[in-house]
């Protein structure tokens, strides 16, 4: 059973092609848990606030409501209580007891995960971003999907594949550079090679017995849960080709990628993220390959440019720089002491000043814009104007002219 805070909840959290696939299905094989491929749907409770374009319109009474009626805490509540009957749900009609959502973008919104589910896990899947990249080519040539970081890496265009592999990593490496009782990272490397021993240490992360053969998949390949894994056909395509973790994709990057898209993506990222995420072998060897040495620091300005981008498009509101709370277990001890008399008093107040303020504000912006578009009017007609007047002086001497023709009886003087 999912708790208001979080706990039988369990977020797997990575970049799109770092094996979170894998990790998912050897995860579902424990008896205590429901993993299946992606949700997303906390994004969507996320985008409720911005109003996309709907077919039956009324966007900017939407949008009103939830960012001018509509108090951030009650919202909060009301997606909290939405996700619960989700994964609770979900928990029912298995028989499990925890739920994995396994949501590699969810990096788009992992302030509002924090403040839904703060006493949730949170398993940080780290792999070569190398070999990220080299996934990505591979599986979106299987199916027949674009993915060609040549052109796209620095093109100025919006692409979702070059923001998860820019963005949404250095959100991750920022977020979980804070220890957290209730962050786990977890390396793909290790992963494939330890599996057991990998399993075992992710169960008790999770407070879970280790049941004996979880990482062999291919022996629960006929069980409703596995069959509902491979039925949604997402994510990579070619779990299914084997029955337990292997090797062959550790170092697959040095096959499937050319020498200037390891260049071009090593210039991007910069040194220092390889050291820190462990894979200083590999940049190494990326070095040597191309024979670079490649910068520490990362290229921010593309990484600043991506992040505008997507704020841009979704109209997301992200924390620079944000990390899990250091201790969210403490905090809440702390929250729980105030005096729940002062909070019933208070509150009513605070959610009353609340709406106030978004309603002056929605105010101010409408009125904004209005003054802009009276401003722009006004600057039209002034052109307008202007470029009649510098028609004038013609204007003049012809109406003089007339004059004087129509005085003489249009005889010449």
């Amino acid at each position: 059973m999912i708790d208001p805070k979080g706990n039988n909840l369990i977020f797997l959290l990575c970049t799109p092609r770092s094996g979170s696939s894998l990790a998912t299905v050897m995860l579902q094989n424990h008896s205590k848990v429901f993993a299946t491929q992606e949700m997303w749907f906390l994004m969507s409770l996320y985008d409720l606030q911005a109003a996309p374009h709907r077919p039956y319109g009324g966007a900017g009474i939407i949008k009103q409501f939830f960012n001018g009626v509509l108090p951030s805490e009650t919202y909060e509540q009301a997606c909290r209580a939405f996700a619960l009957q989700v994964y609770n749900g979900l928990v029912h009609s298995s028989g499990a007891e925890m739920v994995v959502d396994k949501s590699p973008r969810y990096y788009y919104m992992l302030e509002f995960l924090d403040t839904l589910f703060p006493q949730s896990r949170r398993i940080w899947l780290v792999r070569n971003p190398l070999s990220v990249i080299a996934s990505y080519k591979k599986v979106n040539k299987h199916v027949n999907d674009r993915f060609s970081l040549k052109e796209d890496l620095l093109n100025p265009q919006f692409n979702i594949k070059m923001t998860d592999i820019t963005v949404g990593l250095f959100r991750y490496i920022n977020y979980f550079s804070t220890d957290s009782p209730y962050a786990y990272r977890l390396s793909y490397e290790n992963m494939v090679t330890n599996p057991k021993e990998e399993m075992q240490k992710l169960c008790e992360f999770l407070g879970l017995t280790y049941e004996e053969g979880l990482e062999k998949y291919g022996d629960y390949m006929d069980t409703s849960k596995a069959g509902l894994y491979y039925s949604m056909g997402v994510g990579d395509p070619f779990v299914g080709q084997h029955t337990e973790p292997h090797l062959e994709s550790i170092h697959s990057w040095k096959e499937v990628l050319d020498k200037q898209e390891v260049e071009m993506y090593c210039r991007v990222l910069g040194a220092k993220v390889f050291h820190d995420l462990g894979y200083s072998e590999q940049l190494a060897e990326a070095e040597k390959w191309t024979g670079v040495r490649f910068d520490m620091k990362a290229n921010m300005e593309l990484i600043h440019s991506r992040t505008k981008q997507l704020v841009d498009a979704t109209g997301c509101r992200w924390e620079d720089n944000y990390r899990i709370k250091a201790d969210v277990k403490e905090n809440a001890i702390l929250l729980q002491a105030d005096s729940d008399e002062i909070q019933n008093a208070i509150q009513p107040q605070v959610l009353q000043l609340q709406i106030t303020v978004r309603a002056l504000e929605n105010r101010l912006e409408k009125s904004y814009a209005n003054q802009k578009r009276v401003t722009d009017q006004l600057d039209a007609l002034k052109n307008k104007i202007n470029r009649i007047k510098s028609f004038i002086p013609f204007g003049n001497h012809l109406s003089q002219w007339a004059s004087a023709y129509l005085i003489n009886g249009g005889r010449k003087k």
